[in-house]
């Protein structure tokens, strides 16, 4: 009985060490990779001037929560953050320079603080907001879960391994409003899948009459769904570009034509 403890307690230290140290797995913080949606749009010529954009909210318009099975979940399936992340596209876009909306209130705050400074001059006071020639609507419209599902298996004699896999599903809407006369001038609407995966393999063996041996291992990857969002995003710019120029409505630099009137008046 005495031999037994030790020997318990030395397979449990050695098995505490196949653990993976959490210190051991940080990595330093990096920049989020270029797309080949942005890399694209950002080759092709730009316009001669950037026409401004008020973007005041790119909210998440479904109202869903993540799926978690018996327990009740009040994280949303999809990032609040659309506004940032579309605002940041346009300025990558090269074709776009948006105005600050989203902290409109925040701004104008900051404004009246400094038109208030006892040493503020005439020849300093604070300049007229830039005015934005089109606005930005639209959302997060659709965020369905198991749009399909699958996975294969096998086991043999104790030993077994299987794969498994789920498809997600998120949808965005971007439209631009021309600021002068209210036109919606154009709508373009965005799908991009959210892919799941799990492998796993295992072992489960009687080595004697009571004695048994099990193994298992096995990973899943998971696509990040903010980065599924934000190339929806990107790709309803790009495809927002392409359709302005087909349209009529604006022309790339290289383009003998001016913008269009309806845009650079």
């Amino acid at each position: 009985m005495k031999k037994i403890i030790p020997l318990a307690l030395l397979l449990f230290l050695s098995a505490c060490s196949l653990l993976p140290k959490p210190e051991l797995n940080i990595s330093a913080a990096q920049l989020n990779p270029i797309s080949d949606t942005m890399q694209s749009l950002m080759a092709k010529p730009g316009p001669k001037y950037p026409i401004p954009v008020a973007v005041y909210s790119f909210r998440d318009q479904t109202g869903q929560y993540k799926p978690q099975q018996n327990v009740s979940s009040f994280s949303t399936a999809v990032t609040q953050g659309a506004t940032s992340m579309l605002v940041q596209t346009l300025l990558d876009s090269k074709w776009f320079t948006p105005v600050e909306r989203e902290g409109l209130q925040n701004l104008l705050t900051e404004r009246k603080i400094t038109k208030k400074q006892p040493n503020t001059a005439k020849n300093d006071e604070v300049p007229q907001l830039t005015n934005a020639r089109l606005l930005l609507e639209g959302g997060i419209i659709s965020y369905e879960t198991n749009i399909s599902t699958g996975g294969a298996g096998v086991e043999y004699y104790g030993i077994g391994a299987s794969e498994m896999y789920r498809e997600d599903q998120v949808t965005i809407y971007l439209r631009a409003v021309d600021v002068h006369t209210g036109k919606v001038m154009m709508s373009v609407s965005t799908t991009k899948r959210v892919f799941s995966q799990e492998m796993r393999a295992g072992l489960i063996r009687f080595t004697s009459l009571n004695r048994l041996a099990e193994a298992e291992v096995g990973f899943t990857t998971n696509e990040p769904v903010q980065f599924c969002v934000l190339q929806a995003i990107e790709l309803a710019v790009s495809e927002l570009v392409d359709k302005g120029i087909r349209m009529g409505y604006w022309n790339p630099i290289t383009s003998d034509k001016k913008l269009a009137a309806s845009v650079s008046s």
